[in-house]
Formats: C-alpha cells, sequence, structure tokens
C-alpha cells in the first residue's frame, strides 16, 4: 500500500503529465528530484512533509509538496513566468483519485519565481498542499 505521500506525488504527476498547457513547454520532463540531464525547461518534486488533521474515528493529515519549475532562456525570467502559472493552472483545486487514501482538496497555496546564482537558470516554486483522509 502507498503512503499518502506517496499517492499525492503519483495524482500530481498524473495530472502534470495529462495536461496540455505544462507538457507544451516540459514536453515529458517531470523528474522526481532535481534534473540531472541538464534539459531544460523541467519539473522537479522538492521538499514536501504533513502534519496530522485527525477528526473523530478519521485519520487525516494535511500534506504539502514543493513543485520546482526550471527554465533557462537567455536569462529571461517570463518562461518560468509561464511554466508557473501552467503548473497552478494543473493542480489548483482539482480532483484526483489516489491510489489507496482519499482526497479532500488540494490547493496551490503560493508561487515563487526567483534567478539562480548562474544568472541563466530560473526557478520557479509552486507550494501545493493537500487534504488527505489516510486508508
Amino acid at each position: 500500500m502507498a503512503s499518502p505521500s506517496e499517492d499525492l506525488q503519483f495524482a500530481v504527476h498524473a495530472l502534470l503529465m495529462g495536461d496540455a498547457s505544462v507538457q507544451a513547454v516540459v514536453d515529458g520532463r517531470v523528474h522526481d528530484g532535481r534534473p540531472v540531464d541538464g534539459a531544460f525547461p523541467a519539473i522537479s518534486y522538492g521538499p514536501g512533509g504533513h502534519v496530522p488533521d485527525d477528526y473523530d474515528c478519521i485519520d487525516g493529515r494535511v500534506e504539502t509538496l514543493q513543485i520546482d519549475c526550471w527554465t533557462r532562456s537567455k536569462g529571461q525570467r517570463r518562461p518560468c513566468a509561464a511554466l508557473v502559472d501552467a503548473v497552478k493552472d494543473a493542480l489548483h483545486e482539482a480532483a484526483s483519485d489516489l491510489r489507496t487514501h482519499a482526497l479532500v482538496r488540494m490547493q496551490v497555496t503560493s508561487t515563487r519565481i526567483m534567478e539562480d546564482p548562474d544568472g541563466s537558470t530560473w526557478h520557479g516554486i509552486v507550494s501545493l498542499e493537500a487534504e488527505i483522509e489516510e486508508a
């Protein structure tokens, strides 16, 4: 049985891989961990965690996941902003069936875009929060 954290990442992955706007930018480059092949633009999964959110006889949690968006386009910020917006649109309030557990609600709580120290890579961060009922 998959953990709630794994279930959420599987669901997020399926949503990102199935979204035409996201795929128009990344062309399948959605990685579990920072991309190592050097192909840009790309998406990777960053830090995550959870806090208990139990009710009466229901075990639950609020799971967080950071989705990192990477672009390198002659130092331009705009491509990263477009990718962050596409990821936000694909995930915010999206409905998805988890493999083992139940997704109550998923929402993007914030986005952020920053230039990496190398001067040519832009890093976008999409912060996701999901309420999950554990099986």
